[in-house]
């Protein structure tokens, strides 16, 4: 057992966490082969997703630095202007690396010694003590300070720049003096002279940061009239256009991409093409599903491109399972079925609804090293620390991996989809086997599920004892707490037929998008699920056992909600009630059911 820490110890006092993600946490810490390991805060907040302020709030109150709450809303012009003189005193690589590890010189006080007052989300980090040697300021205090709030005031005081984008803007000029007629055989070496003549390459880059600082899921690229082009980013499930590139040949822009990307052909413009690349964005490694798809045009002469980005950023997975968000019975649903040794945890729904999100959590919580883990992807998107995870080619397919798995003495076994008989056969036969299986499926609802498995072959004796639980779910946007606004009464009668009270209304705690602020995206921030949960009780295994040559799916149902599942619906309630979300995302997330 590794030691544990006297930080340790008081995390799990105070409750903040339990003594199996303690361990798990150290493990990482103690595998951690940089010159520099990460410190445990920093490892339960990033891998473990643990709130930061609860962690480093703590941890600045062991060590009694004094902590400073800031009004973002009052913040005075002179001490911006006063921050941002200090700044300038730093050279620019250090005060990179101070802002970027969020910390940020904020005032000198003025005292018998003047001193630097300090401020830092993590105030035991190293590069503090880097201050006096790389700066003017030899006296300075470490002032603890909430990481959200250091977050909005370096965009206030210190805007991180892109510089792809900054080239772009200076080159303007030349833009509109770029000729984009295109003929129907593309001239390769026109379109080369476009490309450098408008910085297309610099537009392409900084949409790439953009995209990640903004956290899109894609980028969409396409065509738009006759010499235009549109970019996209898919921001909390929604398309929002970000930039439109005037005087421009849609044949140019998607050279770029290709240019960039590994596994394309820049010449192929007439069959799909998938490739990937990847780049350092604010010192953290991101990766890139590159998709294009030959498109039709008014212009029949034109060869018109649509390419879609898929941004891969690790941060992004959730490693603790309380931190999905799952209503409680659900919850609790859930870690029974992932806890035990073998049978089949199968989540459903749309694509981009958070399976892989749900299934990766499920995966870190089994982990250990005494097991072995095997994955099945195709494509892989996120790299699972503990897990091998099978390289999926032209010479090893998917279907050859699902078969070559069985002979690989596996313990636990993630499956990315369950696509036909062959994979559902195979599922089946690791969990009939004491292999615990994930997987996902898409259907609409969760005992549809069974419906599907059945209609492929599976048999229904070996169908209600190899799985464990389904669970369906949906992603819906989360309101902005700080522009949200109680429904108005206009709205009352779409809201009554969704389920609610007239009562419920009145109480001014059903509520709707406001208008947007600094801090979201049109009303919203963020998203969360909602989903149904459905367990397979003994008495959900003797219903499936008993159907003859059709699932009775309202029967699986009228059991399962009796015992304490959720609809898709009620879920949505749930979180309207809470103040999470609104009446018209619900509609629109339970439309299809």
């Amino acid at each position: 057992m590794i030691k544990k820490s006297r930080f340790g110890q008081l995390l799990l006092k105070k409750g903040l966490i339990d003594e199996s993600t303690l361990e798990k946490a150290l493990i990482i810490q103690a595998e951690d082969e940089s010159d520099n390991p990460r410190a445990l805060g920093e490892v339960l907040a990033h891998d473990f997703k643990i709130d930061h302020h609860e962690i480093f709030g703590l941890l600045a109150e062991l060590y009694a630095f004094r902590a400073i709450e800031i009004d973002l809303n009052n913040l005075e012009e002179s001490q911006i202007k006063h921050t941002k003189e200090i700044l300038s005193k730093f050279d620019e690589e250090f005060k990179k690396q101070l802002l970027y590890n969020k910390i940020l010189p904020w005032q000198i006080s003025h005292g018998r010694k003047n001193s630097l007052i300090v401020l830092a989300a993590d105030p035991t980090d190293k590069l503090l003590e880097r201050i006096p040697v790389r700066s003017v300021f030899k006296n300075y205090e470490i002032v603890y300070c909430r990481l959200t709030t250091l977050v909005e005031l370096i965009k206030i005081i210190a805007p991180q720049k892109n510089e792809f984008l900054d080239l772009l803007q200076e080159a303007e000029e030349q833009l509109e003096d770029v000729d984009v007629t295109v003929k129907r055989d593309v001239d390769e070496y026109a379109l080369d002279d476009e490309i450098n003549k408008s910085l297309l390459t610099n537009l392409f880059e900084g949409c790439l940061i953009e995209a990640v600082r903004k956290g899109a899921s894609d980028i969409h690229i396409i065509p738009y009239q006759r010499s235009s082009v549109d970019f996209y980013l898919r921001i909390d499930g929604k398309l929002i256009h970000w930039h439109r590139q005037e005087n421009t040949s849609a044949e140019a822009m998607a050279a770029v991409v290709k240019d960039r990307a590994v596994g394309v052909d820049r010449f192929e413009r007439d069959t799909a093409q998938d490739g990937f690349m990847q780049r350092a964005v604010d010192g953290h490694l991101i990766r890139f599903r590159v998709s294009i798809l030959p498109i039709t045009s008014a212009e029949f002469e034109r060869r018109f491109e649509s390419v879609v980005i898929r941004t891969i950023d690790d941060r992004n997975v959730i490693t603790d399972l309380r931190k999905l968000g799952f209503q409680t019975q659900a919850e609790t649903d859930f870690y029974k079925a992932i806890n035990k040794s073998k049978g089949i945890v199968l989540v459903t729904g749309p694509t981009g609804s958070g399976k892989s999100t749900t299934l990766m959590a499920a995966l870190y919580h089994v982990i250990d090293p005494s097991i072995n883990v095997l994955t099945c992807e195709d494509p892989v998107e996120y790299s699972i620390k503990g897990a091998r995870q099978l390289k999926i080619g032209h010479r090893f397919t998917f279907e050859n991996a699902i078969r070559a798995i069985l002979r690989h003495d596996p313990d636990v076994v993630m499956v990315g989809e369950i696509r036909d008989k062959i994979t559902a056969d195979i599922a089946i036969k690791l969990a009939n086997t004491g292999h615990l299986t994930f997987s996902t499926l898409h259907t609409n609802d969760a005992p549809s599920a069974i419906s599907r498995l059945f209609k492929m072959g599976v048999e229904t004796f070996l169908l209600a004892y190899a799985v464990n639980i389904i669970v369906a779910q949906r992603l819906i946007r989360k309101l902005c707490p700080e522009c949200r606004k109680p429904i108005p009464e206009e709205k009352w009668p779409a809201a009554i037929e969704l389920g609610f009270t007239e009562a419920e209304l009145r109480s001014g705690k059903i509520f709707e998008a406001g208008t947007g602020c600094k801090k979201c995206n049109l009303g919203y921030k963020g998203r969360l699920n909602i989903c149904e949960a459905l367990y397979f009780s003994n008495e959900v295994r003797n219903a499936i056992v008993q159907s003859r040559d059709e699932i009775d799916e309202n029967k699986i149902r009228q059991i399962a909600e009796s015992q304490g599942m959720l609809s898709m619906l009620e879920s949505g309630l749930d979180r309207i009630r809470s103040g999470l979300t609104s009446v018209a995302e619900i509609t629109y997330a339970v439309s299809e059911d």
